[in-house]
């Protein structure tokens, strides 16, 4: 039987988008209240009857917030264009080798906007 779990995260950042045209209002430096979601995908553990901890599951992502909250994302090697599709994707080749169940990220900066990677 395959499960799938969630846990998600929040941060603040501040970031610019420089590729966007120019006069774009997302060109100007300003911050969201992200919300970060891993999807976590496999089979229940007969023992303990979870696919993944929790705990686990949190202790992983705690790097990447520590270096996300209260941050320019511009200023993080590899996220100079900090897109929400392109910090989603960031953030799954980050965790995927410690979290092998992870089969989705998903990053809300706005309660209306989300952008969602599944290799």
């Amino acid at each position: 039987m395959t499960v799938r779990i969630t846990k998600a995260f929040t941060f603040d950042a501040a970031h610019l988008l420089p590729n966007v045209p120019a006069g774009h209002k997302c060109g100007r430096l300003h911050g969201h209240s992200y919300r970060v979601t891993l999807g976590l995908e496999g089979p229940l553990d007969p023992q303990l009857g979870w696919v993944q901890d929790y705990g686990e599951v949190a202790a992983a992502f705690r790097p990447l917030r520590e270096r996300f909250d209260h941050a320019c994302l511009n200023e993080i090697p590899g996220l100079e264009n900090p897109t929400a599709e392109l910090l989603a994707v960031y953030v799954y080749r980050e965790l995927k080798p410690v979290l092998p169940t992870l089969v989705d990220v998903t990053v809300c900066e706005s309660p209306t906007t989300e952008a969602v990677y599944r290799p």
